[in-house]
């Protein structure tokens, strides 16, 4: 397997608990991929990903191999789930701290707009509706429009609206420009616009209301130290700090993986690497039918972002998570998505967990974990240059939000990673969220699971179906490992076994590369 991040782990531990022989290479030191841990001094942070929802779909894959999610990370929701921070044209700002108490967030919303309180309300009813007619898609392959040709799909089509934006949709329930704002948010964690993104997504906001915001101690790369661990178990084997250089061919048949300056031969080879990255720089161009170099450049792709990872002494009077709007929010996205252009008035996100989890910093210090969205490095934007500034500039917003001017003075460690940092680290024009996903990018139009003109050649993660974020992209790593254990005879892998103690390996093993 290429890549041990979330996906490649989920991928592996269901493969692994069905006998497999697993073998995952890994290009960074550590698990994790942009899930992992970074670590400054006595500081740690999570690279990517901070938001954790619908814990279920990773429980279901800890189940099936036979082990519980929950015995082996410690969970903890958040309420308020985050605080919106909402910029108004005129200077000023709405705040409102979200919950999951549906009637109370009701009340919260009609503070600011009372007809929108009980909108929110019938809004929640509906995309109940639309997630439980969406999941039976979300839940398997589509590799063309055959597969959309079934009873699921035309149950879920009247609700889809494909032809509408995420915005538009809004506006259906909605009057206040701000709460439709604190409603479309969710977007970027697709790295789009709301003004762009398809309809079918205002599921992300009721996800979170549905299933809770949910911390994990150590944060989300205790998510991906667990599923290694359960990988090790199970007789897998993880090689960090081995890139992998190509994968090896025979006519159309994967036969394993250049990693390492090695020749290593398995039977079938699995992609977690950045898919458009990983196709361009691992697999020949004549060996991807449909996916040759012009088209994967000719795909529109996500935003990326500008991080600062910041040790502070003393603590920081913020929520868990914040998400600060410009007042100048649709010029933000303008400028992000179009433009190619840093604002003058940008968006961000902080996340303090060190209000509830220990592990990250010293007695009396905090690690603050600060994103602001920006556009990838198809820009003309020279990094060089403008990361110094754009850091000062954020340092100023940060420490306004936080009503603490002397935030300077007490930061121990600060850590930047800018669009050409994660494109150095493999991530395609440093799209951070993957290939967009407006609508003739989703579905079949993704590259799918089973690359078509290979044998053996499969891939999971974001780049694929059903798409960006940690619960979509274990449903990734279910239905490719599904559909690998199928065409070896082994049955459906993610069917739950009884919890039992850690599997030793199997003498008599079905190699797989990994």
């Amino acid at each position: 397997m290429v890549g041990a991040g979330p996906g490649g782990l989920a991928a592996a531990m269901l493969l692994a608990a069905k006998g497999i022989h697993v073998e995952i290479f890994e290009r960074q030191d550590v698990v994790g991929g942009r899930t992992r841990r970074l670590e400054d001094g006595p500081y740690g942070f999570d690279c990517g990903p901070t938001f954790f929802m619908m814990p279920y779909v990773l429980e279901e894959i800890f189940s099936a191999t036979g082990a519980s999610l929950a015995d082996r990370v410690e969970l903890e929701r958040l309420d308020p789930m985050y605080r919106l921070v909402l910029g108004r044209p005129d200077g000023g700002d709405h705040v409102l701290d979200a919950t999951a108490d549906i009637p109370e967030m009701a009340r919260r919303i009609a503070a600011i707009s009372p007809p929108d309180g009980p909108a929110f309300e019938r809004f929640i009813v509906d995309n109940r509706r639309k997630l439980e007619l969406m999941t039976p898609i979300l839940r398997r392959a589509i590799r063309s429009p055959l597969d959309l040709i079934s009873m699921d799909a035309l149950k879920a089509a009247p609700v889809i609206r494909p032809g509408e934006s995420l915005w538009k949709h809004l506006g259906r329930y909605f009057q206040h420009p701000q709460i439709r704002l604190a409603m479309s948010f969710q977007s970027k964690y697709l790295g789009m616009s709301p003004f762009e993104c398809p309809s079918l997504f205002s599921i992300l906001p009721f996800i979170e209301y549905e299933y809770g915001i949910w911390h994990p101690i150590g944060g989300c790369n205790a998510l991906v130290r667990a599923m290694a661990r359960r990988v090790e178990e199970l007789g897998g084997v993880i090689h960090c700090g081995t890139p992998v250089e190509r994968v090896l061919f025979e006519g159309s048949r994967a036969t394993g993986l250049a990693a390492g300056g090695e020749s290593h031969r398995f039977d079938h080879v699995v992609m977690n690497a950045d898919a458009a990255w990983a196709l361009k720089n691992l697999v020949p161009e004549e060996r991807r039918r449909g996916w040759n170099d012009a088209k994967i450049d000719s795909r529109r792709y996500s935003c990326s972002t500008f991080m600062l990872y910041l040790g502070i002494e003393g603590e920081i009077d913020l929520p868990h998570h914040t998400i600060r709007t410009s007042s100048d929010y649709e010029r933000n996205l303008q400028d992000i998505a179009v433009d190619g252009r840093l604002s003058e008035k940008p968006s961000f996100y902080v996340c303090n967990p060190s209000r509830i989890d220990p592990t990250l910093a010293p007695p009396g210090h905090s690690s603050l974990y600060v994103l602001v969205p920006t556009p990838n490095t198809t820009a003309d934007i020279d990094w060089d240059v403008e990361a110094p500034r754009l850091r000062e500039q954020t340092l100023d917003l940060v420490s306004e939000l936080a009503g603490d001017p002397g935030l300077r003075e007490r930061i121990r460690s600060v850590r930047t990673v800018t669009p050409a940092t994660w494109r150095s680290e493999g991530i395609h024009v440093g799209a951070t969220f993957n290939m967009a996903h407006s609508l003739p990018q989703m579905l079949h139009k993704r590259p799918p699971h089973r690359l078509p003109g290979t044998d053996g050649l499969w891939l999971v993660g974001g780049g694929t179906h059903p798409g960006s974020g940690l619960p979509v992209i274990f449903l990734s790593s279910q239905i490719t490992a599904k559909l690998l254990c199928e065409e070896e005879g082994l049955g459906d892998p993610t069917i739950p076994q009884a919890v039992t103690a850690p599997a030793s390996p199997a003498t008599e093993q079905l190699p797989v590369g990994v």
